[in-house]
């Protein structure tokens, strides 16, 4: 009995910070999961934020705002999941391995970088399933998936397309989550210490203030690598059965000499009202998660 309870409790500490991670990931989601959509729409040429939203309204409904939200739920259980248990345990080895000193920054950066690498490794499939859901209303409509949830559009990309198939645009999407968990980790660590040791902050001000700075630096590091994302995760193959790029490096390349480095920046007022909120709120549920199992005992 004795050792089960032991072995419970070595068990708990290395899965928190998973179990933490993927549960404020998702109930950000479904807060933020609008205004995501509303993003994809603008990225695949539908026009600014406020037509975009009439037109939705008008066209499909409220419920359409909410598309794709099973696949948004599953990539947070997948991805944040991953993504900030691994940052947790990676800044604990290293502050272990620094005598127990506060990081440096390029170190949390590296951290960061490691993080959404395996992150985005392991959501890709979820976030393939959401990006194909969110852009399904916008294509003609004989080419129109019409997946029910996420779970029925990863077992139809699979058996239609191969299992490997749930990898497309992999490349792209760990480049921007390698980008994305840089600026969002990183930053936040380091806001966290500069807001409590020089700034002299409370608790909720500072979780406010890192996780604001946090944001605007995701999103600025990864809008060019999402764009690319999106794009290779939508298209369709021509009359001929040819895609309109061969990879993210020759969709980088035709972006850039259609519309010069500003087009990798399309919908950035959206994107950053997205990614901002999306950081701040995971932050935040992140931090009353943290308060609640201390309160509790765990």
């Amino acid at each position: 009995m004795g050792e089960e309870k032991k072995a419970s409790i070595g068990v708990w500490p290395t899965v928190k910070p998973f179990v933490n991670g993927g549960a404020s990931g998702m109930l950000a989601t479904c807060v933020i999961q609008p205004i995501d959509m509303i993003k994809v729409r603008i990225q695949l040429g539908q026009g600014s934020a406020g037509a975009v939203t009439r037109a939705m309204l008008k066209n499909e409904g409220i419920g359409a705002f909410y598309n794709g939200l099973s696949a948004g739920l599953l990539r947070q259980a997948t991805y944040t999941t991953a993504r900030l248990g691994t940052f947790k345990i990676l800044t604990a080895k290293a502050i272990e391995a620094n005598d127990g000193k506060p990081l440096p920054l390029y170190q949390k950066a590296l951290c960061g970088l490691t993080a959404g690498a395996i992150g985005a490794s392991v959501g890709s499939p979820a976030d393939l399933a959401l990006i194909r859901m969110q852009a399904d209303a916008t294509l003609p409509v004989a080419q129109r998936r019409h997946y029910t949830n996420a779970f029925q559009a990863l077992y139809r990309i699979g058996a239609d397309e191969g299992v490997l198939a749930l990898w497309k645009g992999a490349g792209p999407t760990v480049v921007r989550a390698m980008a994305l968990n840089m600026g969002m980790l990183a930053s936040y660590d380091q806001s966290v210490e500069f807001c409590k040791d020089t700034l002299g902050f409370g608790e909720m001000a500072t979780v406010l203030g890192a996780s604001s700075v946090s944001g605007f630096f995701a999103a600025a590091c990864s809008l060019p690598f999402d764009y690319v994302k999106t794009q290779i995760q939508k298209m369709q193959p021509d009359a001929e059965g040819r895609y309109p790029y061969t990879g993210s490096l020759d969709c980088a390349m035709k972006t850039l000499k259609a519309g010069g480095p500003l087009k990798f920046y399309t919908g950035f007022p959206v994107y950053c009202v997205r990614i901002a909120p999306h950081v701040m709120m995971t932050w935040i549920f992140l931090n009353q998660i943290q308060k609640l199992e201390k309160s509790v005992g765990l």
